[in-house]
């Protein structure tokens, strides 16, 4: 829920963005910056990169790629967008879409909102549960529901919570001094601070470190925490996750102020495929990634190998082999363990055993379109709302409410679910999926007819089951800092055997804020800036890039013995 925390400033403050707290890079002023990503040598201008994953990290690499005059060439098993995938819905107005993977973005993602603004896509606020532009929200936990517009609404212990959850994290975390440290850019805070809740807390788990706080003492208020909490819903689908996850997320925001891609976040990816850039180097004006590929991108990798002069060899789907001398893998990286027969030399033994470490997140949603947004209809009895945004102990977990106006047709997404929860969804089809989510809703709601408003069939996912994703996103366990640490840092590759180096990681659960798309970008620029320095290239002075001033910002390192 969204609510007034201790992070919640005075308007003079500076704006809160995802700088750090494990890379405190500001990647912002990097792209925002005249003189540009830097450049490639000329003779190496119209080399071509393998770029395997068309989701936002790899869009991103291949559009920026190609501005420095290299020649991206992108590999992509589904479709453009990755975990962005906007789906209409058959046989309604083609305007009515659903987010199946990402739908909501903070205003801390920096980055990401760089792209946003570039390729002229528009924001509105996204409905969480008591968010400012969120009508109503209803909170219905064992069987009793409360209606709200503001927590103050919600019975007591509502309060309580939120006041322990805020208690607990300036116990344990120092949150006011780092969200002001990050907010300010101060370096030399973020680390000290961050640095010793590393060492503190990388074995902690998030339901062992609220227990671990005097304000969580009650189970009931963990409980209520769990399946309500404060900023988009729920915890309790995280608690078996290391602590550090929680705090990089709570830190900067990233759970708060959310808005929606006007229109669909698929737009930003598809968008960047068919730009042409201002300004481009070695390529004529009117080059896109998109005419580069003559429209599609290469089918789905099916094996990598090192081969000589530590070239790489990528062998796709259609049977095409082609051999690079450098590579930037986005895709999830379990796709490296299953789907695509890799050489072991592509990477590090110790690379290699972080990615079979890699822990990901479930996630199931279904939406169905409906004639218009009744939910705003008032009870005659009682004035309020009809139907709200819903949070529940129920099967359905999470309900939003999604229109455009009181006159046009709408979109309710009737559960959104994780780990457990989005489990038990999975052996069921869309329709039965559906029939379960009105059932749970009709308890809450028992005078709303939901079904009379449907006016098509129900869309849904189930990450876990997608064959190239095989999960929502990455979220580390207790103990894997070293492992992200490794993966993250895979772009600095003057720290790796030469017969190692020339395939970049990247993509969200490279970074230290997997599920976010702001990492996705993050990611997406290390890797750029590797492939740059591969061929000989460099930054301009004045714009020093991630790699450049990695050795004074670089993330802490626990030690192995």
């Amino acid at each position: 829920m969204t609510v007034p925390t201790a992070a919640h400033h005075a308007d003079a403050q500076p704006p809160i963005t995802m700088f750090g707290p494990d890379f405190p890079y500001a990647y912002d002023d990097f792209l925002a910056h005249p003189a540009g990503l830097g450049q490639v040598p000329a003779t190496e201008h119209g080399k071509e990169v393998a770029v395997i994953g068309g989701g936002l990290s790899g869009i991103v690499t291949a559009y920026e790629l190609m501005k420095m005059g290299l020649k991206p060439v992108v590999y992509e098993a589904d479709q453009i967008g990755g975990r962005l995938r906007t789906v209409g819905f058959e046989g309604c107005d083609p305007g009515l879409t659903a987010e199946m993977g990402a739908m909501r973005f903070p205003p801390s993602s920096t980055a990401l909102q760089h792209y946003i603004d570039l390729v002229g896509l528009k924001t509105k606020p996204f409905p969480n549960p008591l968010a400012p532009d969120t009508p109503s929200t209803v909170v219905d936990l064992k069987g009793e529901s409360h209606y709200a517009r503001t927590v103050e609404d919600l019975p007591e212990v509502y309060t309580q919570v939120m006041e322990a959850w805020n208690a607990c994290l300036e116990e344990g975390a120092d949150f006011s001094d780092m969200n002001r440290a990050i907010r300010e850019r101060d370096v030399p805070r973020i680390r000290e601070i961050w640095a010793r809740l590393v060492e503190k807390l990388d074995n902690q788990t998030f339901y062992g470190y609220l227990c671990d706080s005097t304000a969580f003492k009650s189970f009931r208020h963990r409980e209520i925490f769990g399946q309500v909490g404060f900023g988009t819903g729920g915890w309790d689908t995280d608690f078996p996750n290391s602590i550090l996850e929680i705090l990089r997320v709570v830190y900067t925001e990233a759970d708060d102020h959310h808005r929606g891609i006007v229109g669909g976040s698929q737009q930003l990816p598809l968008r960047l495929w068919e730009r042409e850039p201002e300004k481009i180097v070695h390529w004529a004006p009117g080059t896109s990634l998109s005419s580069l590929h003559d429209g599609t991108p290469r089918p789905a990798v099916t094996r990598m190998d090192r081969t000589a002069g530590n070239r790489v060899t990528v062998t796709d789907a259609s049977g095409d082999i082609r051999t690079y001398e450098a590579a930037v893998f986005t895709a999830q990286s379990w796709m490296l363990l299953s789907k695509i027969a890799c050489d072991d030399a592509l990477f590090p033994i110790d690379h290699w055993t972080a990615m079979e470490r890699t822990h990901y997140m479930e996630s199931s949603k279904l939406f169905v379109p409906v004639d218009r947004p009744f939910w705003l209809d008032k009870d005659e009895e009682t004035g309020r709302d009809v139907m709200s945004m819903t949070l529940t102990d129920r099967m359905t977990r999470g309900t939003y409410l999604l229109d455009d106006g009181p006159d046009k047709p709408a979109v309710i997404c009737l559960s959104y679910t994780w780990c457990d929860d989005s489990l038990k969804w999975l052996p069921l089809n869309a329709n039965d999926r559906m029939e379960v989510m009105l059932k749970s809703l009709s308890e809450i709601y028992p005078k709303v007819d939901i079904r009379k408003h449907i006016i098509g069939n129900p869309v849904t996912v189930s990450w876990e089951n997608e064959p190239y994703f095989m999960g929502a996103f990455k979220a580390n366990l207790p103990g894997h800092y070293r492992y992200q640490r490794r993966l993250f840092t895979h772009f600095m590759q003057d720290r790796l055997p030469e017969d190692k180096r020339g395939v970049f990681l990247a993509g969200d659960d490279i970074s230290w804020t997997a599920g976010w798309a702001e990492g996705a970008v993050q990611t997406a620029l290390n890797a750029v800036w590797g492939v740059m320095t591969h061929f000989g290239g460099s930054t301009d002075g004045t714009n020093p890039g991630p790699g450049d001033v990695y050795d004074e910002i670089a993330p802490v390192e626990l030690p192995e013995d």
